[in-house]
């Protein structure tokens, strides 16, 4: 077992609980004996999981509206993109399973990957505490995090901006980065989106790129330049 604690980064102090978590239903099913298995763990870690990432969702994209934080969290905790995660730690390997769920590859399967991985968090959970769960989460998913927040629905925001203030006028919108906060190793960018004089948004980023497109994004949404047509 001290393998995964290492590509964790996590040592458990009940190593009964690293044992659950890593014990599917299919070793007790075919022994038909009473064993413990990783479900209530999974059930568990699920919990945890949405609470971690909505958490940290929350406090890193405050310019961000709640529909598109519940989409970014439902990218991040689907099958697949747990099982991707199980994959890159090679949790795989560490499953306790049956002969038949063996044989029917059930070590490489999706759903068996995610539940093992939900259930360690479970486990770590119980082991010690919500804190250490949720520092593990924001370690494992910050990468996948800061590429899915890139993306948006509109694909390109700032170019999207630009089409349609330029289809009205011949001005471009110009970013600006007004300020900058927090420590240097975690710094957040501020930028504004004028366009013809006006205001049209803000937004706040971890980098001043990231910041324009929450800017431009914000911008698509509250679409001010219409009230400006309008007078």
């Amino acid at each position: 077992m001290d393998s995964i604690e290492i590509r964790l980064g996590y040592k458990f102090r009940n190593p009964l609980l690293l044992a659950e978590a890593l014990t599917h239903p299919s070793l007790a099913y075919e022994s038909q004996k009473a064993h413990f298995d990783n479900q209530r763990l999974e059930f568990l870690g699920d919990a945890v999981l949405q609470l971690a990432l909505t958490e940290h969702l929350f406090r890193s994209f405050p310019d961000v509206t709640e529909g598109r934080m519940t989409k970014l969290r439902a990218q991040l905790v689907s099958r697949n993109a747990l099982a991707q995660f199980a994959v890159s730690l090679r949790l795989g390997t560490y499953i306790l399973l049956g002969k038949g769920e063996e044989a029917s590859g059930g070590r490489k399967r999706a759903s068996t990957l995610a539940d093992a991985f939900e259930a360690l968090l479970g486990a770590i959970y119980l082991d010690s505490g919500y804190s250490s769960a949720r520092d593990l989460v924001v370690g494992l998913f910050e990468q996948e995090i800061g590429a899915i927040s890139m993306s948006s629905e509109e694909g390109n925001p700032k170019g999207t901006l630009q089409e349609i203030l330029q289809a009205i006028g011949s001005e471009a919108p110009s970013y600006r980065i007004v300020g900058e906060s927090g420590p240097d190793h975690r710094k957040v960018f501020h930028a504004q989106v004028f366009w013809n004089g006006l205001l049209l948004a803000q937004g706040r980023g971890k980098s001043k790129k990231e910041a324009e497109v929450r800017a431009a994004t914000e911008a698509l949404r509250k679409k001010i330049w219409l009230n400006a047509e309008a007078s």
